[in-house]
């Protein structure tokens, strides 16, 4: 079921029948896909295990892997967390709603199917008008993973959606495009420094200048290995070895800017015989070399947040035009290029 809601217009007659709609399917336990300011979610009752499972299943996602949950108010973490740190109040009160999801003490009422059995659990409050209305409307939590099949580029767009899990959920929000591209930054705030397991749009130095000491979580570090198949429960969301892939494979480019053009024709008689794609910058010409190769218009290099809102929908605009290789130039690592920076190292991994 596709239900279509203007996010400028709900108060109308048909914005609110579609939400109803929605709200009855996950109140009777079922999935729905639901637009947030990051990426399509795949929701369910995130208080029925059975529903969650339901996730999992349509996913083909691992029970190793957790999942956030989702809500519209504050007054809706009052029995799913046991305690909130003040810490985590401060980055609340800076950056919810928005793309940040706090990793705090679950309450009984959180089955280890949201958790994959971790004492933490994920929460965020979507900065999204239609996501925010239908988890209202709902009156439950909403567990909520990105709409796509496990591992697979995540879906910006409701065909995106469709794309993957068409015939395996019950509905689908279609609200237009995703603004961020990215998924959620996520953090634990219960621990000193911050740890920020999966960078996205709220950066580690906003992060920083509200909340004090925060690092990213590096494998080395912590002295832990997180393999491809896991045998126990990934730490937080977004932690694992590869995610978000293409079909095609995934080469990255890392250089100063100026000699990114040189290095993509390199790469691209690396791989004679291959049906060539690349993600192109704004700023970069396209070298006569690669003047047969399918491109893809990224945006602005000296934009990041242009190239995260563009970043999946390009990987999958060149997997739909039969692409068997992508180049990709990799952004600095800075800021929500960190996130940049993340994504397409986990896509690019072959194991």
């Amino acid at each position: 079921m596709r239900l279509s809601v203007d996010p400028g217009q709900l108060n109308t007659a048909e914005a609110a029948a579609a939400l109803e709609r929605a709200a009855e399917i996950l109140r009777a336990g079922g999935l729905v896909a639901l637009p947030t300011e990051t990426v399509y979610g795949l929701g369910a009752n995130a208080l029925d295990a059975e529903a969650v499972a339901r996730i999992f299943a349509a996913k083909q996602r691992p029970s190793w892997d957790p999942v956030i949950v989702h809500i519209s108010d504050l007054e809706q973490l009052d029995g799913l967390v046991d305690s909130v740190p003040a810490s985590a109040r401060t980055l609340m009160a800076a950056y919810w709603p928005g793309p940040m999801t706090l990793l705090l003490p679950r309450s009984r009422a959180i089955s280890d199917a949201v958790t994959s059995g971790r004492s933490l659990v994920g929460i965020r409050m979507p900065a999204h008008p239609v996501a925010l209305e239908l988890i209202r409307r709902a009156g439950v939590p909403v567990a909520a993973p990105s709409a796509n099949l496990f591992s697979h580029t995540s879906p910006t767009t409701a065909a995106h959606v469709l794309a993957d899990l068409d015939g395996r959920i019950d509905a689908i929000v279609d609200a237009g495009e995703a603004r961020h591209g990215v998924e959620s930054t996520v953090l634990d705030p219960t621990q000193s420094p911050i740890v920020v397991y999966r960078p996205g749009a709220v950066t580690l130095e906003q992060i920083r200048a509200v909340a004090g000491p925060a690092e990213f979580f590096h494998l080395k570090e912590k002295k832990e290995k997180i393999e491809e198949t896991p045998h126990e429960a990934l730490p937080s969301p977004g932690v694992g070895i590869r995610h978000y892939a293409p079909k095609a494979r995934l080469i990255l480019i890392e250089d100063r800017f100026e000699a990114l053009s040189a290095r993509l024709v390199e790469e691209s008689k690396k791989n004679t015989g291959e049906r060539i794609g690349w993600m192109k910058p704004t700023e970069l010409a396209v070298p006569e070399e690669l003047a047969g190769a399918e491109l893809f218009a990224w945006g602005r290099w000296a934009e990041p947040a242009e190239l995260a809102h563009g970043l999946y929908a390009g990987l999958r605009a060149l997997d739909d035009r039969g692409c068997t290789v992508i180049l990709c130039p990799l952004p600095a690592a800075d800021g929500i290029g960190a996130a940049i920076a993340d994504r397409l190292g986990k896509a690019a991994r072959t194991k």
